[in-house]
């Protein structure tokens, strides 16, 4: 099978806990048809079952002098390549997991929590979600492809 390049890679992942509305940054997550094994949300909804999310959301607060950690935007994924233009049915592969984009992430009220003007600023740039379509694994530093 050739593979084209790779449009690029993730940098942090991160599981939600149940009982609790902390993140746990993870250095491999292992995910199947329901979503990612382990996270709160597994299950639950599999066209919102992974969060994916790049880092220049963070740029964007962060021009606008709001400092966050990684993980704060409540993604499951966090990369370097920006996603929110591609289309709805796109799909992606990240090591052998296979993800299928299915919509745009809304603003939480949470992110007023971080600051006020978050949501505004981030209306359009917060995430997406993403079903899987063949499962697997992905570590840090796993390269993306856009299949």
């Amino acid at each position: 099978m050739s593979r084209k390049s790779p449009i690029g890679e993730v940098l942090e992942l991160f599981l939600s806990v149940k009982d609790n509305s902390s993140r746990i940054s993870k250095s491999i997550i292992t995910l199947d048809n329901n979503g990612i094994i382990s996270d709160k949300f597994y299950g639950k909804n599999l066209e919102r079952s992974v969060l994916l999310t790049t880092v220049e959301s963070y740029n964007i607060a962060k021009r606008n002098d709001i400092k966050m950690e990684y993980g704060s935007l409540g993604e499951n994924i966090l990369i370097d390549y920006n996603p929110y233009t591609l289309s709805i049915g796109t799909k992606l592969q990240m090591g052998k997991v296979i993800f299928e984009i299915t919509q745009n992430c809304t603003i939480c009220n949470h992110l007023s929590f971080i600051d006020k003007n978050l949501p505004k600023l981030l209306k359009e740039d917060r995430g997406i979600f993403v079903k899987v379509i063949k499962e697997g694994f992905i570590e840090k530093g796993e390269k993306i492809y856009l299949l």
